[in-house]
């Protein structure tokens, strides 16, 4: 039997592995339960990612975009003489009240890096490249003070179920801000 040329495969087997996760949880992800959500071999999956940690390092890079994308597109770092604390607390509520489970499977498979060494690289590799960019409108210190405080914002919300005050989270941010 001929081999049946499927180049969207790769991405159909990421994309089903963050349904998954958006399901059941990390705990559900498997080879298995991948190949039944995107409808294709078992043995496609291994194909692709040898390892689980390789499939959950592909969905974390992709899921990674989500905030990267709401920040970019918000133009906030892109107006030098704007007020930074204000628009950043207002992309977080942006995010925060758009694709809730979006959000949430973004922090799952960030989190996720405290178990699974292989996941660490992607998750400073989104710290850094934010850190980054952040810096260009304060000092490093400080971008990455940021950094850790909007994280700490979003699983405050995400954890607790609390509504997001993005007058609060302005004014914390703003402390921060030299």
């Amino acid at each position: 039997m001929a081999r049946r040329y499927d180049p969207e495969r790769r991405q159909r087997i990421i994309d089903a592995a963050i349904r998954v996760v958006g399901k059941k949880g990390i705990a559900g992800l498997s080879h298995r339960s991948v190949a039944a959500e995107a409808d294709v071999p078992l043995g496609s999956t291994t194909y692709h990612f040898t390892t689980l940690d390789e499939l959950m390092v592909a969905a974390l890079r992709q899921t990674n975009e989500g905030f990267a994308k709401a920040l970019a597109g918000s133009g906030v770092l892109d107006d030098a003489g704007g007020d930074l604390a204000t628009g950043l607390a207002r992309v977080l509520g942006e995010w925060l009240g758009g694709d809730r489970p979006g959000v949430e499977l973004e922090y799952e498979l960030y989190l996720a890096a405290l178990r699974r060494p292989a996941l660490r690289p992607v998750a400073a590799e989104w710290t850094e490249e934010t850190a980054r960019r952040l810096a260009a409108h304060t000092d490093p210190v400080t971008a990455r003070a940021l950094l850790a405080l909007m994280d700490g914002i979003c699983l405050q919300v995400l954890l607790t179920g609390a509504a997001y005050d993005e007058e609060y989270a302005r004014e914390v941010l703003a402390r921060v801000i030299p």
